[in-house]
Protein backbone atom coordinates (compact mmCIF):
# COMPACT_ATOMS: atom_id res chain seq x y z
CA UNK A 1 0.00 0.00 0.00
CA UNK A 2 1.48 3.91 -0.94
CA UNK A 3 1.30 6.06 1.94
CA UNK A 4 -1.45 8.29 2.00
CA UNK A 5 -1.70 12.44 1.39
CA UNK A 6 -2.06 14.38 4.11
CA UNK A 7 -0.61 12.26 6.96
CA UNK A 8 -3.44 10.07 7.23
CA UNK A 9 -1.73 6.77 7.38
CA UNK A 10 -1.11 6.40 11.09
CA UNK A 11 -5.32 6.91 11.56
CA UNK A 12 -6.23 4.59 9.09
CA UNK A 13 -3.56 1.76 10.70
CA UNK A 14 -4.95 2.79 14.02
CA UNK A 15 -8.56 1.89 12.84
CA UNK A 16 -7.84 -1.34 10.92
CA UNK A 17 -5.95 -2.64 14.87
CA UNK A 18 -9.14 -1.41 16.19
CA UNK A 19 -11.34 -3.19 14.28
CA UNK A 20 -9.14 -6.54 14.18
CA UNK A 21 -9.24 -6.22 17.93
CA UNK A 22 -12.90 -6.99 18.06
CA UNK A 23 -12.42 -10.37 16.49
CA UNK A 24 -10.27 -11.51 19.16
CA UNK A 25 -11.32 -13.68 21.94
CA UNK A 26 -9.18 -15.49 24.41
CA UNK A 27 -9.26 -19.50 23.95
CA UNK A 28 -9.70 -21.77 26.84
CA UNK A 29 -6.19 -22.82 26.29
CA UNK A 30 -4.90 -19.18 26.10
CA UNK A 31 -7.08 -18.62 29.72
CA UNK A 32 -5.30 -21.43 31.30
CA UNK A 33 -1.65 -20.28 30.36
CA UNK A 34 -2.81 -16.95 31.21
CA UNK A 35 -3.75 -17.81 34.53
CA UNK A 36 -0.30 -19.30 35.02
CA UNK A 37 1.41 -16.49 33.89
CA UNK A 38 0.29 -14.70 36.05
CA UNK A 39 1.56 -16.22 38.92
CA UNK A 40 5.03 -16.05 37.87
CA UNK A 41 6.77 -13.41 35.94
CA UNK A 42 4.24 -11.85 33.57
CA UNK A 43 1.84 -8.97 33.90
CA UNK A 44 -0.58 -7.09 33.23
CA UNK A 45 -0.64 -3.08 32.15
CA UNK A 46 -3.35 -0.69 31.28
CA UNK A 47 -3.02 2.80 29.50
CA UNK A 48 -6.34 4.12 30.10
CA UNK A 49 -6.82 3.63 34.01
CA UNK A 50 -8.00 0.45 33.72
CA UNK A 51 -10.45 0.51 30.50
CA UNK A 52 -8.17 -2.65 28.56
CA UNK A 53 -5.10 -4.40 29.62
CA UNK A 54 -1.98 -5.74 27.75
CA UNK A 55 0.02 -8.54 28.67
CA UNK A 56 3.58 -8.60 28.83
CA UNK A 57 6.20 -11.08 28.39
CA UNK A 58 10.03 -10.98 29.62
CA UNK A 59 12.38 -13.62 29.57
CA UNK A 60 16.29 -14.29 29.93
CA UNK A 61 18.09 -14.96 26.68
CA UNK A 62 18.31 -18.64 28.04
CA UNK A 63 14.71 -18.96 27.59
CA UNK A 64 14.29 -17.44 24.19
CA UNK A 65 12.61 -20.72 22.69
CA UNK A 66 9.93 -20.41 26.23
CA UNK A 67 9.55 -16.65 24.69
CA UNK A 68 9.06 -17.53 20.84
CA UNK A 69 6.84 -20.67 22.39
CA UNK A 70 4.45 -17.98 24.21
CA UNK A 71 4.65 -16.07 21.15
CA UNK A 72 3.10 -18.27 18.74
CA UNK A 73 0.32 -19.18 21.44
CA UNK A 74 -0.94 -15.14 21.88
CA UNK A 75 0.37 -14.68 17.98
CA UNK A 76 -3.09 -13.52 17.31
CA UNK A 77 -2.84 -11.11 20.23
CA UNK A 78 0.44 -9.69 18.95
CA UNK A 79 1.25 -6.97 16.71
CA UNK A 80 5.41 -6.95 17.03
CA UNK A 81 7.13 -10.47 17.17
CA UNK A 82 9.39 -10.52 20.38
CA UNK A 83 12.15 -7.95 20.58
CA UNK A 84 15.59 -8.13 22.38
CA UNK A 85 16.32 -5.23 25.14
CA UNK A 86 19.79 -4.91 26.53
CA UNK A 87 19.70 -4.98 30.60
CA UNK A 88 22.47 -4.00 32.73
CA UNK A 89 22.21 -5.37 36.59
CA UNK A 90 25.02 -4.81 38.51
CA UNK A 91 27.56 -4.11 36.09
CA UNK A 92 26.79 -7.01 34.29
CA UNK A 93 24.92 -6.28 30.58
CA UNK A 94 22.64 -8.89 29.35
CA UNK A 95 19.68 -9.62 26.75
CA UNK A 96 16.04 -10.41 27.44
CA UNK A 97 13.63 -10.70 25.31
CA UNK A 98 9.93 -9.85 25.63
CA UNK A 99 6.66 -9.03 23.51
CA UNK A 100 3.25 -7.19 24.39
CA UNK A 101 0.19 -7.96 22.99
CA UNK A 102 -2.77 -5.25 22.14
CA UNK A 103 -4.77 -3.87 24.99
CA UNK A 104 -7.79 -5.12 25.14
CA UNK A 105 -10.94 -5.27 27.24
CA UNK A 106 -10.81 -9.37 27.81
CA UNK A 107 -7.62 -8.96 29.99
CA UNK A 108 -9.68 -6.92 32.27
CA UNK A 109 -11.50 -9.70 34.60
CA UNK A 110 -7.75 -10.70 34.60
CA UNK A 111 -6.41 -7.78 35.97
CA UNK A 112 -9.08 -7.04 38.57
CA UNK A 113 -8.68 -10.39 40.34
CA UNK A 114 -4.64 -10.68 40.11
CA UNK A 115 -3.97 -6.54 40.98
CA UNK A 116 -5.22 -4.74 43.74
CA UNK A 117 -3.60 -0.90 44.16
CA UNK A 118 -1.00 -1.29 41.35
CA UNK A 119 0.39 -4.71 43.03
CA UNK A 120 0.03 -8.40 41.91
CA UNK A 121 -2.21 -10.80 44.64
CA UNK A 122 -3.39 -13.84 44.55
CA UNK A 123 -7.22 -14.14 43.48
CA UNK A 124 -9.78 -15.43 46.26
CA UNK A 125 -10.92 -17.71 43.44
CA UNK A 126 -7.80 -19.49 42.19
CA UNK A 127 -8.93 -22.50 43.07
CA UNK A 128 -11.45 -22.65 40.31
CA UNK A 129 -8.75 -21.72 37.39
CA UNK A 130 -5.75 -23.40 38.39
CA UNK A 131 -5.40 -25.88 36.05
CA UNK A 132 -3.23 -28.56 35.31
CA UNK A 133 -1.73 -26.61 31.84
CA UNK A 134 -1.75 -23.50 34.50
CA UNK A 135 0.41 -25.13 37.00
CA UNK A 136 2.54 -26.18 34.28
CA UNK A 137 3.64 -22.69 33.13
CA UNK A 138 3.52 -21.21 36.27
CA UNK A 139 6.25 -23.63 36.80
CA UNK A 140 7.84 -22.87 33.71
CA UNK A 141 7.77 -19.42 34.83
CA UNK A 142 9.15 -19.24 38.35
CA UNK A 143 9.86 -23.01 39.20
CA UNK A 144 13.14 -24.68 40.10
CA UNK A 145 14.61 -27.53 41.77
CA UNK A 146 15.25 -27.55 45.51
CA UNK A 147 19.24 -28.53 44.71
CA UNK A 148 20.57 -30.41 42.02
CA UNK A 149 20.36 -34.07 44.00
CA UNK A 150 16.86 -33.58 45.32
CA UNK A 151 13.42 -34.57 44.67
CA UNK A 152 11.83 -31.50 45.77
CA UNK A 153 10.28 -28.53 43.18
CA UNK A 154 10.26 -24.76 44.23
CA UNK A 155 7.71 -22.27 43.21
CA UNK A 156 8.89 -19.34 43.71
CA UNK A 157 6.28 -17.33 45.29
CA UNK A 158 8.38 -14.33 47.57
CA UNK A 159 6.45 -11.61 46.06
CA UNK A 160 3.16 -12.92 47.92
CA UNK A 161 2.44 -12.37 51.20
CA UNK A 162 2.36 -15.41 53.26
CA UNK A 163 -1.61 -15.78 53.56
CA UNK A 164 -1.99 -15.98 49.60
CA UNK A 165 1.14 -18.42 49.65
CA UNK A 166 -0.61 -20.16 52.05
CA UNK A 167 -3.52 -20.12 49.65
CA UNK A 168 -1.75 -21.45 46.74
CA UNK A 169 -0.16 -23.83 48.63
CA UNK A 170 -3.78 -24.98 50.24
CA UNK A 171 -4.65 -24.98 46.02
CA UNK A 172 -1.46 -27.57 45.36
CA UNK A 173 -2.56 -29.90 47.97
CA UNK A 174 -6.54 -30.00 47.93
CA UNK A 175 -6.72 -29.43 44.19
CA UNK A 176 -3.74 -31.38 42.87
CA UNK A 177 -2.67 -34.02 45.73
CA UNK A 178 0.41 -32.44 46.20
CA UNK A 179 2.05 -32.54 49.03
CA UNK A 180 3.64 -28.90 50.09
CA UNK A 181 5.12 -26.79 52.62
CA UNK A 182 6.44 -23.62 52.86
CA UNK A 183 10.05 -22.45 53.07
CA UNK A 184 11.11 -19.00 54.74
CA UNK A 185 13.65 -16.63 52.68
CA UNK A 186 14.45 -13.00 52.97
CA UNK A 187 12.49 -11.99 50.68
CA UNK A 188 9.17 -14.03 51.50
CA UNK A 189 8.11 -17.59 51.07
CA UNK A 190 8.64 -20.70 48.77
CA UNK A 191 6.49 -23.44 47.79
CA UNK A 192 8.37 -26.41 48.26
CA UNK A 193 6.63 -29.41 46.80
CA UNK A 194 7.85 -32.32 48.46
CA UNK A 195 9.90 -35.57 47.04
CA UNK A 196 7.39 -37.85 47.83
CA UNK A 197 4.86 -36.21 45.18
CA UNK A 198 7.35 -35.70 42.22
CA UNK A 199 5.79 -38.33 40.80
CA UNK A 200 2.41 -36.52 41.36
CA UNK A 201 3.86 -33.32 39.77
CA UNK A 202 5.37 -35.16 36.53
CA UNK A 203 2.39 -36.51 35.97
CA UNK A 204 0.67 -33.48 35.75
CA UNK A 205 2.90 -30.97 34.09
CA UNK A 206 4.55 -33.66 31.45
CA UNK A 207 1.78 -33.25 28.74
CA UNK A 208 2.16 -29.41 28.67
CA UNK A 209 5.85 -29.05 30.09
CA UNK A 210 8.22 -27.67 26.43
CA UNK A 211 11.65 -29.65 26.35
CA UNK A 212 13.88 -26.48 26.90
CA UNK A 213 12.21 -26.62 30.35
CA UNK A 214 12.86 -29.56 31.17
CA UNK A 215 16.10 -28.91 33.20
CA UNK A 216 13.49 -27.45 35.93
CA UNK A 217 12.69 -30.91 36.75
CA UNK A 218 14.44 -32.72 39.78
CA UNK A 219 16.32 -34.97 37.95
CA UNK A 220 14.96 -38.47 39.31
CA UNK A 221 11.66 -37.14 37.38
CA UNK A 222 12.86 -36.56 33.92
CA UNK A 223 13.39 -40.05 33.03
CA UNK A 224 9.31 -40.44 34.18
CA UNK A 225 8.58 -37.57 31.81
CA UNK A 226 6.20 -38.51 28.40
CA UNK A 227 7.59 -37.93 24.75
CA UNK A 228 5.83 -34.28 23.48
Amino acid sequence: MGRIAGGKEPLVRSRKIEQYKTTLALTEEQREVLVGLLLGDAHLETRNHGGTYRLKIEQGEVHREYVDHLYALFKDWVLTPPQPKEVVSRGHASVNWWFQTVSHGAFRFYAQQFYRDGRKHVPQLIHRWLTPRGLTYWFMDDGSTKWQQSRAVLLNTQGYDRSEVERLAQVLNQGFALETLLRKQAEGHQIVIVGRSLERFVDLVGPFLLPSMVYKVPRAGQTQLPKR
